[in-house]
């Protein structure tokens, strides 16, 4: 199910009268990040959910749950989580992967991150990148210059992956 901030202020905690930050989008501990959390996550792809097709949006997303199909927060936060699977192209500002990427597909953002225990299979393009000890990896890095051109290269390879999926 998808959560964001705006359905956090509705939630039945919220009309009970506890407080607004208690009603944050939060990741359940066993998702990704120091601690077992990651909490800015605007919106949440939870574990029961799979998902075949494209996603896109314009806020920070966590994913926890198996997608097949390419994803593009555009200048946001993509999180895979420890639950999550993905099959298909990544594009965000910044990726943090501590679940599973595969289908040799490109992955493109300012910053990938591919954290302990996590698998990844695929092409990244960045800027930064940071494989922990211990995470797997199998595909070509290339390391841009400028974050202008690791935007741009984003935004290619998204859409030559969406129309593939189409």
């Amino acid at each position: 199910m998808w959560r964001n901030k705006e359905s956090q202020s509705t939630a039945p905690g919220a009309a009970s009268g506890r407080a607004e930050n208690s009603g944050a989008a939060k990741a359940p501990s066993n998702s990704g990040g120091p601690g077992g959390t990651t909490g800015h996550a605007g919106s949440w792809l939870t574990p029961t959910l799979k998902v075949k097709g494209q996603i896109s949006g314009n806020e920070d997303l966590l994913v926890d749950g198996k997608v097949e199909g390419p994803i593009s927060v555009g200048e946001h936060r993509l999180t895979v989580g420890q639950s999550g699977h993905v099959t298909g192209a990544l594009a965000a500002r910044e990726i943090i992967i501590c679940g599973k990427v595969d289908g040799n597909q490109a992955v493109v953002g300012e910053s990938v991150e591919i954290k302990k225990d996590a698998s990844m299979i695929g092409n990244v393009t960045t800027r930064r990148i940071v494989i922990e000890d211990g995470a797997g990896f199998k595909g070509n890095i290339e390391i841009q210059e400028s974050g202008k051109q690791a935007g741009s290269k984003a935004e290619s390879s998204t859409e030559r992956a969406f129309s593939k999926s189409a």
